[in-house]
C-alpha cells in the first residue's frame, strides 16, 4: 500500500482539478442561467473533497512514483475521472440514468464523441457545455500520455516516440516542464483560433465556443442532433482543417515554434496522414459523382465527403449528413477508415498512422528476406533505427486489439444488436472514432437505444481504446501485482 501513496497523492490533485472544471458551466452560463447549477456544485463538492482527503492522507508521505506505478496511475486515473465526470448527467434534472451517464462522461473524456442524448437543441446548455469542456480537458491529458507516459511505459510501439521528456528522472524533468507548457500554449492557442474562426463565419458564441474545443479535441460532441449539418458548407470546411490540425503531433508544433522549422511536415506519418485526407476523398466524390442518380454538385459534395471522411479518420465523430446512405462502396471505406486514426502525440484516436507504416517497414523486410536470406537489413523510420522491441510491441498491440474486437463484438451480439450495429459499436469504442454504422447508432442515430449492459461494455471498451489497451492488461494481471 505504501507504493500507492504518490498514485493516490497525483489522483487526488487530478481530483481537485476536475473539480474547478466542473464549476466553469455554472460561472460561464451566470448571466443566462445554469438549470442544473445544484448538480455541478455537489458533484464539485464530492469530486474537491475526496481529493483534499487524498492529498492531506498522503501529502508527508514519500512521492517517489517507480516506473511500474505509473501503469496503476494511468489506468486509474482514466477510470476514475470518466466515472467522476459523470456525476454532473447523473444529478441533474434531466433523468439520465446510471448507464447513461457513465456512457457520456467516458465518451467525453476519452474524446470518443458517442452520445446517448438526444434533443440536443433543446437541451439545457449547462450540460451541453460540460459535454465539450469534458472533450477538451481529454485532448490534453491525451497529447501529455502519449508524449511523455505511453513510451516510457513500452506500450504498443510507442517507444518510437521516446525522447528526454519521456523519461521521470531528475535530469529529464526540467526539459518535460518546458515540453509541457510548449504543449498547453499550443492547444490553447488552437483553440482560441478554432472558437474565434467560428464565430466569425456566423456560429453564435455558445455554439462556436462548444465546438471550437471539440474539433481541436477531436472529440465530435456537437450542440445539436444533426451535428455540423446545421452549419454553412464554409463551416464544414474550416472544421475539417481544425480536425486535421488536432489529428497532428502536438510536440512537432512545439518543435516548430521553437526553431525547427519543417520539422512538422518531414515526418513520416504527417505525410501519410495528409496524403490520406488529398487522396481518399478526392476517389470517394468520384464514386459519388459516378453513381448519383440526381444532379450532382462537385464543390458541395466534396466539401461534404472530405468533412465527414476527415471526422472518421481523425476519430472525431461529427457528421454532416447520413454516410451510410451513400452506397456500399462509401460503407466499406468509411468502416475501414475508422481503424486509421491520427498520428501519435495528438488528441486522436484509432490504431494510428505510425503503425500501418511499421507493419510496411516488416513487410518488405520478410519480402527481402525470401529473396536474400544472407541479406542484412535494417529498419528505419523517420531517421531512427526501429529495434525489435518496438515491432514486438506494436504486434502484440495489434493481436490484443483485434482480440478485444472480437470479444466486445461476440458480448454485444448477445444482446440481440445486429452484426452491424455489433461490430461497428465495438471498432467505434476501441477507436474512439463515435459513431458507428447502420440504422441505430450510425451518423444519423445515437447509442441511446442500446441496452444498458451494452453501454456499460462500450464504455470500457472506449477506455482500453484510449490507454492503448495492453496497459489495462497489464494492470488487471495478477503477475503485475504478485511479482
Amino acid at each position: 500500500m505504501k507504493n500507492l501513496n504518490p498514485v493516490i497523492f497525483i489522483l487526488s490533485v487530478m481530483f481537485v482539478l476536475l473539480s474547478i472544471f466542473m464549476t466553469l458551466p455554472v460561472f460561464l452560463l451566470l448571466g443566462s442561467g445554469a438549470p442544473n447549477s445544484l448538480a455541478f456544485v455537489e458533484s464539485a463538492a464530492i469530486v474537491c473533497g475526496l481529493g483534499v482527503l487524498g492529498i492531506v492522507s498522503t501529502y508527508r508521505q514519500s512521492r517517489d512514483l517507480k516506473p511500474r506505478y505509473m501503469f496503476v496511475l494511468t489506468v486509474s486515473s482514466w477510470f476514475i475521472i470518466a466515472l467522476f465526470s459523470s456525476l454532473p448527467f447523473y444529478l441533474s434534472d434531466a433523468g439520465i440514468s446510471a448507464a447513461d451517464a457513465f456512457f457520456e462522461g467516458t465518451s467525453g473524456i476519452t474524446t470518443t464523441g458517442a452520445t446517448v442524448l438526444s434533443g440536443l437543441d433543446s437541451m439545457d446548455r449547462d450540460l451541453l457545455l460540460w459535454r465539450s469542456i469534458l472533450q477538451w480537458i481529454g485532448g490534453i491529458g491525451i497529447i501529455g500520455m502519449f508524449v511523455a507516459v505511453l513510451p516510457l511505459l513500452r506500450v504498443g510501439g510507442m517507444r518510437l516516440f521516446a525522447t528526454e521528456s519521456s523519461e521521470w528522472t531528475d535530469k529529464a524533468l526540467p526539459r518535460m516542464k518546458t515540453l509541457s507548457r510548449g504543449l498547453l500554449f499550443v492547444y490553447v492557442l488552437f483553440s482560441v483560433i478554432a472558437v474565434v474562426t467560428y464565430w466569425l463565419s456566423g456560429m453564435t458564441l455558445f455554439d462556436a465556443f462548444n465546438h471550437g474545443l471539440t474539433s481541436i479535441a477531436t472529440g465530435g460532441f456537437s450542440t445539436s442532433d444533426q451535428s455540423m449539418g446545421k452549419f454553412s458548407d464554409l463551416i464544414l470546411m474550416e472544421a475539417t482543417l481544425f480536425m486535421v490540425i488536432g489529428s497532428l503531433p502536438f510536440f512537432l508544433f512545439v518543435r516548430e515554434m521553437h526553431g525547427q522549422r519543417g520539422v512538422l511536415f518531414r515526418d513520416q506519418q504527417v505525410r501519410l496522414f495528409l496524403t490520406i485526407l488529398m487522396v481518399v476523398p478526392a476517389a470517394m466524390t468520384l464514386y459519388r459523382w459516378a453513381v448519383s442518380p440526381v444532379p450532382f454538385d462537385p464543390l458541395h459534395n466534396y466539401a461534404a465527403t472530405l468533412f465527414n471522411i476527415t471526422s472518421i479518420v481523425t476519430t472525431t465523430g461529427y457528421a454532416s449528413e447520413d454516410y451510410s446512405a451513400w452506397g456500399p462502396l462509401a460503407f466499406v471505406m468509411f468502416f475501414f477508415l475508422m481503424f486509421v486514426g491520427g498520428c501519435s502525440g495528438s488528441t486522436a484516436g484509432g490504431m494510428k498512422i505510425f503503425r500501418f507504416q511499421l507493419s510496411l517497414i516488416v513487410l518488405r523486410e520478410q519480402f527481402m528476406r525470401l529473396l536474400h536470406p544472407r541479406a542484412v537489413l535494417t529498419r528505419n523510420y523517420n531517421g531512427r533505427t526501429v529495434s525489435d522491441e518496438i515491432i514486438s510491441s506494436m504486434i502484440a498491440y495489434t493481436f490484443i486489439f483485434l482480440l478485444c474486437l472480437l470479444l466486445i463484438t461476440v458480448a454485444l451480439a448477445a444482446m440481440q444488436l445486429d452484426f452491424v450495429t455489433a461490430l461497428s459499436g465495438a471498432l467505434s469504442s476501441l477507436t474512439n472514432v463515435g459513431p458507428g454504422l447502420g440504422d441505430i447508432i450510425g451518423p444519423a442515430g445515437n447509442f441511446g437505444p442500446l441496452p444498458d449492459a451494452a453501454k456499460w461494455v462500450l464504455s470500457v471498451g472506449m477506455l482500453m481504446g484510449r490507454l492503448e489497451i495492453l496497459s489495462v492488461i497489464i494492470v488487471l494481471s495478477p503477475t503485475f501485482w504478485r511479482s
